[in-house]
């Protein structure tokens, strides 16, 4: 006879999810040899990938972008301005655009992606009420933003959907309003990453409509849930020339699917046709950095490190090795910037080279 507790073990679906997950294999998984193939590979993946993300209104909004400029702040070595711009139909985004006092076209520009927290104004070096920052304490993002403007990039940081002056007024009080606008979304066959990755590739058409900017030398950078929105990005547009993805990069199975993680990071299906590494090898042959934390809960070590092999596989395919680096530092879910803030513009030369 079997004792009560015995029968609750039973019932636990711990197993059965593990099952799951071991019996499905992603249709679009990586298993390219030569180059051609790797090129068929890339661009049925990527189409697929749109699709499952709620795809994007007419490929893109073929309206004009219509900024406008909201402040102005001198801030030294760099002018913060602070503007709107329309991204879907009917919905405006605030962007700080960090714009370097010596700035020059041939030193890039860079939209960098803020992580969960209070938005945009975290890595410009703000408070959550607009007051500068003062001391040591930058919190897990570093006021990253602000280093990249500082080394003469032009940066661009978008508050992004349901975090800062995006929240609904009914989460006025709340961190965030991820879940309700997460599933709102679902159900209108939209997800929260598509609407957050179309809304960067709109940063990307600011940018190319500003006069300034080398077409050639737009990167991002982002952490964590920033990371995801980067990532995908690259991954589907190649008007983005590098990227930085920070605390971020892992299996599905170790993080999204095995920790408790914001409804935001969930796109239905995706496990269905891709793993994540397959989903960042879409960024070849670009050049890609790595940032990981050895000690980041979130995103576990021994996953990153998987992570960065299957990713390393795509890059090696075709032979551009060379542009896919790891800054796996001792530390935990951070932005570290060790090799991050010079790392574009030595891509970019190098690239110029080839």
């Amino acid at each position: 006879m079997n004792h009560p507790w015995e029968e609750s073990l039973m019932w636990q679906p711990d197993d059965y999810l593990k099952q799951l997950y071991a019996r499905t294999k992603p249709s679009a998984g990586f298993e390219a040899q030569t180059p051609e193939e790797w090129q068929l590979w890339r661009d049925g993946l990527r189409e697929r990938f749109v699709e499952l993300l709620g795809g994007f209104p007419g490929g893109r909004m073929k309206e004009p972008l219509t900024p406008v400029r909201l402040e102005s702040v001198d801030c030294g070595t760099y002018i913060r301005e602070r503007i709107s711009m329309e991204t879907y139909e009917g919905l405006f985004m605030p962007v700080y655009v960090l714009i370097p006092k010596a700035y020059k076209p041939e030193q890039g520009a860079v939209i960098a992606l803020h992580g969960h927290g209070y938005g945009s104004r975290d890595i410009v070096g703000l408070h959550p009420d607009g007051t500068e920052k003062s001391g040591s304490d930058r919190g897990y993002q570093k006021d990253f933003a602000v280093e990249l403007a500082q080394r003469g990039y032009l940066t661009v940081a978008p508050e992004l959907f349901g975090f800062g002056d995006r929240k609904l007024a009914e989460d006025a009080e709340q961190s965030n309003s991820c879940h309700r606008l997460s599933t709102f979304l679902l159900a209108m066959g939209q997800t929260m990453a598509g609407y957050r990755v179309f809304e960067t590739l709109r940063c990307v058409d600011y940018l190319l409509a500003r006069g300034d900017v080398d077409a050639e030398r737009i990167g991002v950078m982002g952490i964590s849930g920033g990371g995801l929105v980067a990532s995908f990005a690259a991954a589907i547009d190649d008007r983005i020339s590098a990227a930085v993805v920070s605390g971020f990069t892992n299996t599905f199975e170790a993080s999204i699917l095995s920790i408790p993680h914001c409804i935001d990071n969930f796109v239905p299906g995706l496990s269905l046709l891709a793993e994540m590494p397959d989903l960042l090898g879409l960024i070849a042959p670009k050049p890609l950095l790595i940032e990981a934390g050895s000690q980041d809960p979130i995103f576990p070590e021994k996953a990153t490190i998987a992570a960065y092999e299957g990713i390393k596989s795509v890059y090696a395919c075709i032979g551009s090795e060379s542009r896919l680096a790891f800054d796996h530092f001792e530390g935990g879910h951070v932005i570290s910037g060790k090799l991050a803030y010079s790392w574009f513009q030595g891509m970019w030369i190098s690239k110029e080279a080839v």
